[in-house]
């Protein structure tokens, strides 16, 4: 527990639950209609914002041409360039998600802007089903950023069912993890009696496992003859939901009240178990051998 009540880090998280369309035609707009729904988040109080994969471009892509039109370099593509005029003119943090173009190569990646600009880049690094076909595997591991309001790291959909990946970013010191996802719709078994799909399961583990908040935006709709499970939420470091999960069918946005730097307290339940400290580091790794960044204790 913190010594003090006083919030050191107060932060309002939103995450946005919308349905973006593939198709050149849509783009502007999935990108409008985002940006208006952060708008509405952000007169709600919110100061950091997470929008679902892809976020721009919709997802189901019929060919790597289709998808190499649908893309942006990281400097200079309009939908860059709006999330960050929004950050900056409003003094928020935007995690978005999009398709990178790179040369000759596509990404399926996240930014995170600030009122500073660009802090933050991720490259996806478990590609799904069919994203194998027109996306390069991310080659940047899996960093955290510094920022005002705390250390942030960015994860996209399939990362979840890696616990590796919420571990590392919690290893450098991450105190909240920003989830951009586009969870589709699968063979049934899909959802148990609370409503959950095991998308908000992992999630939920991820946290609780990992004393780490995320705050995982999914979306919605149908898309060529594909799906979305929609099951938005944030997780607090105590695992369970803060608030709502959202549905499957309906666009939303989730706010919770947290203070980031909660997730810097030792989770100990009694006084014999401490999560971080009952690791058996003596047998593993402590970073599971990474190399990319150096851990970070909180």
């Amino acid at each position: 527990m913190q010594e003090s009540s006083i919030p050191v880090s107060p932060v309002r998280i939103a995450v946005i639950q919308c349905d973006p369309q593939v198709g050149i035609e849509h783009c502007e707009g999935n990108l409008n209609r985002g940006l208006a729904l952060t708008r509405r988040a952000i007169r709600e109080g919110a100061n950091l914002i997470v929008l679902p994969e892809l976020a721009n471009t919709g997802y189901s892509f019929h060919s790597r041409a289709e998808a190499y039109a649908h893309a942006e370099p990281l400097q200079g593509g309009d939908s860059l360039r709006a999330w960050a005029d929004l950050a900056r003119e409003h003094k928020v943090y935007l995690a978005a998600g999009f398709a990178e173009r790179d040369g000759h190569k596509l990404y399926d990646s996240a930014v995170l802007f600030g009122p500073e600009g660009l802090l933050g880049h991720y490259r996806k690094a478990h590609l799904w089903n069919q994203e194998k076909l027109w996306f390069t595997p991310g080659d940047l591991g899996f960093p955290v950023f510094e920022t005002p309001i705390g250390r942030i790291g960015l994860l996209i959909c399939w990362d979840i069912w890696f616990p590796e990946v919420p571990r590392l970013l919690a290893a450098q010191g991450a105190d909240i993890i920003c989830s951009l996802n586009n969870w589709v719709w699968t063979p049934p078994p899909l959802f148990d009696e609370a409503g959950r799909c095991m998308a908000s399961y992992l999630t939920m583990t991820a946290a609780h496992v990992n004393n780490v908040y995320i705050a995982a935006a999914n979306r919605i709709g149908r898309e060529r003859g594909g799906r979305f499970l929609g099951c938005s939420l944030i997780a607090g470091t105590h695992g369970w939901p803060l608030g709502e999960v959202a549905n499957a069918e309906e666009e939303c946005i989730l706010y919770a009240d947290v203070d980031l730097s909660a997730a810097r307290s030792a989770p100990i339940w009694n006084s014999l178990n401490d999560l971080p400290r009952d690791r058996r580091t003596d047998l593993y790794d402590a970073t599971l051998g990474y190399r990319l960044h150096p851990p970070m204790p909180r």
